[in-house]
């Protein structure tokens, strides 16, 4: 795992208020995270990833019921993780104008897809509740308005009404295509992030004004 992922408390059965309750929990998830990048969703029962996190499986119930409340977990945590990525790069953007925006983007978020293979295992597989569908929904409209504020930061686009779907819009397509660039090559496909790219250009070019 490339990256530090967290359990939001809103997905747990009981909240841990100890140290040492919220470093297994951590470990939890560390263990699920790279049992799904390296075997799959399957490897997700209750007892493999008990015993991998080296806590008894009674302690792991109290707070995940089940295996969907793993890949609920999972989820949430990766789902911050990309929000979080994409804050800091609105930072990076209202600090300083990119030669490319949609390059910056494109790039940042393959090198996601390309260091988080459990990410690639639980999005590409069958195996997402309708929780997890649901908390990736909201997840899409947060970006998009995220997307919106680095637009306008990097003077790509105008403050205008219709921006707003614009930017939803362009969101949608490029995750699409990141997904498919991704789904049969764990480096993605670089015709089609270069594709990607071209495209996403040509639609935001259209955002400026007069």
């Amino acid at each position: 795992m490339s990256a530090s992922l967290e359990l939001p408390d809103a997905l747990l059965r009981r909240v841990p208020r100890q140290a040492r309750s919220r470093e297994r929990l951590a470990r939890v998830l560390e263990v699920s995270d790279r049992l799904l990048g390296t075997e799959g969703v399957e490897s997700l029962t209750m007892i493999r990833v008990a015993a991998e996190a080296r806590i008894s499986v009674g302690s792991l119930y109290q707070y995940l019921p089940d295996r969907d409340a793993i890949i609920e977990a999972l989820a949430g945590s990766y789902l911050a993780m990309i929000e979080s990525r994409m804050a800091a790069l609105l930072e990076l953007a209202r600090a300083a104008p990119w030669p490319d925006p949609i390059d910056v983007l494109i790039d940042a978020f393959a090198h996601l897809y390309r260091s988080e293979p459990g990410f690639r295992a639980l999005w590409f597989g069958r195996h997402l509740t309708e929780a997890a569908r649901a908390a990736d929904r909201e997840h899409k409209r947060r970006m998009a308005v995220t997307l919106r504020e680095i637009m306008i930061a990097q003077g790509v686009a105008a403050d205008a009404a219709d921006l707003d779907t614009a930017c939803r819009t362009a969101h949608l397509m490029g995750d699409a295509v990141m997904q498919e660039a991704f789904r049969s090559d764990p480096d993605g496909d670089p015709d089609l992030l270069r594709e990607a790219k071209i495209a996403l250009r040509a639609y935001a070019s259209q955002w400026t004004g007069p």
